[in-house]
């Protein structure tokens, strides 16, 4: 199978606003909005809303409204049948003048909220995701990218059996966060279930791993470690948050002395830096998995944001490229 992209996903940089993305098929679960920009500090609000059409009156299934007039607060909300809800009210993430990245985690039960690279808050569903047609933003902000991933309905691709790299491929460069969408087989027997990301210093035989993350299933646990002149080192260990069976997606956040390991659109765990990141050059996945979309993304580089579209449904074991390797705010996810 070859990459996917799915149409209408393509991000669009430095957009006027207010702005428009289209989400053909509408949201499902395992689909994430990556929003990044800059809060002016002239800045009254703003808002990001996941609506179910462009033209007035249309439902919102998802409202997020920072306010900074008055009492600084977020507020989230649902429009439906020409009525607002209940809303319900954070506090605020955002400051007035600088550079903000926001993500949005579709599953099962709602919404997943990350800014700046935290946990902020979850909103439950009032509306169907599917029913979400356009996501948009709006009033004082500084956009600079909006982009829908993953989720891409073209089937199913098979499993990474064999441990091993598949052709080499440039990896979407976004600068910020890595969202990894797959699932794990629920007929494979859990004495042989196990998968792997490695971010890796090269593709040859024997070439240093910066970052290993090995979920176990027949010892319920997680092995994060480095592989470093031809040997492992000591393994950190957590439980394994993975059930059989079940969709999931991972964030890897590059930060200046870790990796930040988000599940499911919460905090799991940290590890700290062994080998500098910026010579990773490939990011591989391998085991029992099935992978359905991987992008590399984050912060601009000089103001302008650098990215691609993500992979949808790779072929595995799959191994892409990262030119220049990785960076500090740089994120993978899966």
């Amino acid at each position: 199978m070859t990459y996917c992209p799915a149409p209408g996903y393509n991000p669009v940089y430095n957009p006027t606003l207010p702005y428009h993305q289209p989400v053909p098929g509408g949201l499902r679960p395992g689909m994430s909005v990556y929003v990044q920009g800059t809060v002016p500090k002239h800045t009254n609000r703003f808002r990001v809303n996941f609506a179910c059409g462009q033209h007035e009156g249309a439902d919102i299934a998802f409202h997020f409204n920072p306010r900074f007039d008055g009492k600084d607060k977020t507020v989230l909300n649902t429009f439906q049948s020409g009525r607002w809800g209940n809303e319900e009210i954070h506090k605020m993430p955002f400051r007035k003048g600088e550079h903000f990245e926001i993500i949005f985690v579709v599953n099962d039960a709602g919404y997943q909220v990350l800014v700046n690279r935290n946990p902020f808050c979850s909103y439950g569903h009032r509306l169907p995701p599917q029913s979400v047609q356009v996501v948009s933003a709006d009033g004082d902000l500084e956009l600079q990218s909006l982009t829908v991933m993953g989720g891409s309905m073209m089937g199913n691709m098979g499993m990474m059996q064999n441990p091993g790299y598949g052709p080499a491929q440039n990896l979407p460069m976004m600068q910020s966060p890595a969202l990894y969408h797959p699932t794990v087989p629920k007929h494979i027997e859990s004495i042989r279930l196990t998968f792997q990301v490695d971010f890796a210093c090269g593709q040859h035989e024997g070439a240093d791993i910066p970052f290993h993350f090995n979920p176990l299933f027949i010892k319920n646990r997680v092995l994060l470690n480095t592989f470093q002149l031809g040997r492992w080192e000591k393994a950190k260990k957590y439980k394994n948050p993975f059930r059989k069976g079940l969709h999931f997606e991972i964030i890897f956040i590059v930060n200046e002395g870790e990796y930040q390991i988000l599940v499911n659109g919460s905090l799991f765990g940290t590890y700290k830096h062994r080998i500098p990141p910026q010579i990773v050059q490939v990011i591989s996945a391998t085991g029992n998995l099935e992978v359905q979309s991987l992008v590399v993304m984050g912060r601009p580089v000089m103001e302008m944001p650098i990215t691609n579209p993500a992979f949808y449904y790779p072929l595995v074991p799959y191994t892409g490229n990262i030119p220049g390797g990785l960076g500090v705010n740089k994120t993978i996810t899966m």
